[in-house]
């Protein structure tokens, strides 16, 4: 390979977003003989989308002062930017902000004016938002936004956009935030900034849905970051963040099985790249699923993995001493939890349904009226259809505790709508059960029973075993026991174990791993009560599943 052979196949495979190859191809040709300020940019972007930190680092400071060299002070500052963002992403303040401040140095003794210095301003309004100061990083971006629009710069604006949204919606200004990310990723979408930009753009969006519980928003850019990180080879930096909120959208989607493959393979992606993220989130996820179709001994061990990590493993374990019977127990670890939240407004409302139902649960109904105020609170202040739901799901709960029948169903009906209009079954069918219990109490038996059976349906359907034995304790659900608690999934995998096929035959007949058909009869042996396949043929035929 000539000494420019290889920085040409190194661009071009930086134009194709092989960005593998682009690594290797630029760093051989470097080792051959110095690459030009050029190929060492391109060279820094290959290194950090393979996640390769210190050479990305490495090759932009070689760059900034090959630049230098040349004389060309502002593409040396544009360098210090890209430097800058990966050091204060990473938690390198100190060293970020030592680089910025060098940057404005250098650019005193050039002309004023120049869109450097907002690439300067936006890693400050970065670095303020990540410290939680909302305010001062919205009037930092703002300034930002300024010399984009001035200098017609697409990365700059992007940026800009982002910050300010975030801003706006940590400040409460819920719909002006949201509508400034939507109007960035257009530009993302349209594959109208760089591959960098675009990741931050992607991550940034998807954090500030999940943190306004806006599933839909939600889903639709995982999506995008999925397909846009499939389009980039052995890219690196941002899958991480694709994964682990995947896992969750499909929990919460009544996708359990697919959630588990999900996370597991988020672990093991995660495990490789530690310094990009932990898996504790992903862990979370696999227990949170394991404990709604009560196989609790795994969702403990999940709990405790994740916890090891540092995540705080809540409500899932709050939830957990409740269904062991141990309402005190449970009340002690949520409030623990919402102390720790502090005023975390996201943090707390993925705590106060749970709490809702721990506290009537103990016979603390104070407590469980102050949770859902708080809740109706943040509900009524995000405007969004998921916290509005979640808010009348409990205080649906708090009021049919409190013998109102007629005001639990006005606040349920709309819940259980929201919540399949969501694409939400687990929560809508516990809040058809709330709804068909109120229905019930008051003297409604023919709606009360239809909103049980559904309910009651749909939680067997998921494999949400300890809900489907509350049903059945409460005189509902009879009909259907010779299923047990199998979900379509395991009935299909029954049909075929029945058969005589093997596990390979399953997986390939079914389209499923053979790990995940392993899962699926482990889940029918424990249902059912059978310890091997020949008792579950034998189940199988005399209950008509086979």
């Amino acid at each position: 390979m000539d000494r420019v052979a290889g920085p040409r196949l190194g661009e071009d495979a930086v134009a194709r977003r092989n960005w593998r190859d682009a690594f290797v191809l630029l760093t051989e040709a470097d080792r051959r003989a110095p690459l030009d300020p050029e190929a060492l940019e391109r060279l820094a972007l290959a290194a950090h989308m393979t996640g390769h930190d210190q050479a990305s680092e490495d090759a932009w400071t070689r760059a900034h002062h090959a630049w230098l060299s040349r004389g060309e002070v502002r593409r040396a500052v544009r360098c210090v930017f890209w430097l800058a963002l990966d050091l204060v992403t990473g938690g390198q303040w100190a060293r970020s902000t030592g680089w910025v401040a060098r940057a404005r140095r250098l650019l005193a003794a050039e002309a004023p004016g120049g869109v450097e210095e907002g690439y300067l301003l936006a890693v400050e309004g970065l670095r303020l938002s990540l410290a939680g100061e909302a305010e001062p990083s919205r009037q930092v971006c703002e300034q930002v936004l300024e010399y984009a629009t001035r200098f017609g710069d697409p990365d700059l604006e992007n940026f800009a956009l982002i910050g300010v949204g975030e801003s706006l919606v940590q400040l409460g200004d819920t719909a002006g935030g949201v509508r400034l990310l939507d109007e960035a990723m257009v530009a993302v979408t349209a594959g109208e900034v760089s591959p960098v930009i675009t990741g931050l753009a992607y991550c940034a969006v998807i954090t500030a849905c999940h943190e306004l519980f806006d599933v839909r928003r939600a889903s639709e850019w995982t999506d995008g970051l999925s397909a846009w990180c499939g389009a980039q080879q052995d890219v690196v930096p941002y899958r991480g963040v694709c994964m682990v909120h995947r896992v969750e959208l499909l929990r919460l989607h009544g996708d359990w099985a697919d959630a588990l493959d999900e996370a597991e393979q988020a672990c093991r992606w995660l495990r490789r790249q530690p310094a990009l993220q932990p898996e504790d989130a992903a862990l979370y996820q696999i227990g949170e699923v394991h404990r709604l179709r009560g196989e609790y001994a795994e969702a403990e061990e999940a709990y405790r993995e994740a916890g090891r990590l540092g995540h705080p493993a809540q409500p899932g374990r709050a939830l957990m001493l409740l269904a062991a019977g141990d309402a005190d127990a449970a009340a002690r670890a949520i409030r623990s939890a919402l102390d720790a939240a502090g005023d975390h407004r996201p943090s707390r409302c993925r705590l106060l349904p749970a709490c809702v139902e721990i506290m009537l649960a103990a016979g603390r109904t104070e407590e469980a009226a102050a949770a859902v105020a708080e809740l109706r609170a943040a509900a009524e202040t995000v405007a969004g259809p998921l916290l509005t739901a979640l808010a009348g799901s409990a205080e649906g709960a708090l009021l049919l505790a409190a013998g109102e029948t007629g005001r639990a169903q006005a606040v349920l009906a709309p819940a259980a709508a929201a919540f399949r209009a969501l694409g939400m079954p687990y929560e809508a069918a516990r809040a058809r059960l709330l709804l068909g219990l109120a229905c019930r109490q008051a003297g409604d038996e023919v709606t009360g029973r239809l909103e049980l059976g559904a309910a009651t349906d749909a939680l067997r359907e998921l494999g949400a075993g300890p809900d489907v034995l509350r049903a059945e304790q409460l005189g509902i659900g009879a009909a259907g026991r010779a299923a047990g608690l199998l979900t379509v999934r395991e009935r299909e995998v029954l049909r075929h174990v029945a058969a005589g096929e093997s596990n390979r035959a399953i997986a390939q007949g079914l389209f499923l791993s053979e790990k995940t058909v392993a899962r699926h009869i482990s889940n029918i042996f424990a249902k059912v009560g059978v310890g091997s396949r020949s008792a579950a043929t034998a189940y199988a035929h005399k209950h008509g599943l086979a």
